[in-house]
């Protein structure tokens, strides 16, 4: 599901370069036409979640944090100058469901978002408790993989790239989207940490001589593959 993200925040350069960074991870951003009346365009737009500064023209951040809740219940980030603790208060008594200060990292901002989205929107589908793959069985409760009486644990990002992989049975699953998968997860990885993580991953397979299953698609992704 593609996820529409409101930002409250007359600030250009803060905006765009959210807009920028949050597009990175396939979020669609928008912002109101017009600061006077933002609910018109909240309505119009109809997001997955908000952030507002408090700091505004006309209305500051808490007035339209409680005209959104008087008819929504998506979720709001506020995202502020603003260090005192009562605007903090303020913003969770009208609530919101989190306060970022600024300055802030935007790879932090990121997981909090992806958290909270993932919170609200993920319905809780129920995935099998084990897996078979080439003769071996992956428990999704224990972390580990069993095969003729043997079992290896793995680590839960190894783990959870196994079962991402496995579960696409032989389609190629992107770089990109396993980061992102990880990321909704609250596990931070980047480029770096997934390369030496599917390479500790192989090596652990090697023991079930399973290490040709998780091959490499050049320029395209991984993909767990049948023998």
């Amino acid at each position: 599901m593609d996820m529409k993200i409101f930002i409250i925040e007359d600030d250009e350069s803060i905006f765009n370069s959210l807009k920028e960074r949050l597009g990175q991870w396939s979020f669609e951003v928008v912002g109101p036409s017009d600061f006077h009346d933002v609910m018109a365009s909240f309505i119009e737009e109809v997001p997955h979640l908000v952030i507002i500064d408090i700091q505004l023209p006309a209305y500051d951040g808490f007035h339209w944090c409680r005209e959104i809740r008087s008819v929504s219940k998506v979720p709001i980030v506020f995202l502020s100058s603003r260090d005192h603790p009562m605007d903090m208060v303020m913003a969770m008594n009208m609530g919101a469901d989190d306060y970022v200060q600024k300055p802030f990292d935007t790879d932090v901002l990121l997981a909090k978002l992806q958290a909270l989205l993932r919170r609200t929107y993920s319905y809780g589908e129920k995935v099998s408790d084990v897996m078979e793959w080439n003769g071996a069985m992956i428990d999704m409760k224990r972390s580990v993989i069993r095969l003729d009486g043997s079992e290896m644990e793995l680590t839960k990002n190894e783990f959870f790239i196994l079962t991402i992989l496995v579960e696409s049975n032989n389609k190629i699953v992107s770089r990109d989207e396993l980061i992102r998968k990880l990321w909704d997860d609250e596990r931070f990885v980047n480029d770096n940490t997934l390369t030496v993580n599917i390479t500790r991953l192989r090596q652990k397979l090697g023991e079930f001589n399973l290490e040709e299953a998780i091959v490499t698609k050049k320029g395209l992704g991984y993909m767990a593959i049948t023998l």
